[in-house]
């Protein structure tokens, strides 16, 4: 009996799909749809656009080192969508929009990281010393 998994192409999509989805979604939501009071155009750029562009070139290249790190970076709007739901009921939808995209962009960059490192033979443990 074989098991199927994802194939790492499949991965790269999703993550890609939750990435795109999030750089899109955070300016048009916190400026269009529900804009801030407390906070300007640039601030809200600067706090929610702005980390999402940092890991931009190595998720398009595929590099299973930045699919890793760049899970860091989407916490940020895992914990964001999180906090908002609890505190802003008006914004639910939007905030339950948020963490989907961030939890689509946290599994495809997991698993992609995952299983490209070991397609590569990349691997985080140390080989054993002979004895």
């Amino acid at each position: 009996m074989t098991t199927q998994r994802i194939s790492t192409n499949n991965l790269k999509k999703m993550a890609l799909f939750g990435y795109f989805s999030l750089l899109i979604f955070m300016p048009l939501w916190l400026l269009v749809l529900s804009p801030s009071e407390g906070l300007s155009t640039l601030t809200t750029l600067i706090l929610f656009t702005l980390p999402l562009l940092f890991p931009l070139k190595g998720l398009l290249q595929g590099n299973p080192f930045t699919y890793a790190w760049s899970n860091f970076i989407v916490l940020i709007y895992f914990l964001h969508s999180l906090t908002t739901l609890w505190v802003l009921p008006d914004d639910r939808l939007w905030a339950i929009l948020e963490l989907i995209f961030a939890s689509t962009m946290f599994l495809g960059c997991s698993y992609y990281a995952k299983y490209k490192g070991q397609e590569l033979g990349l691997s985080i443990r140390k080989p054993k010393k002979e004895k």
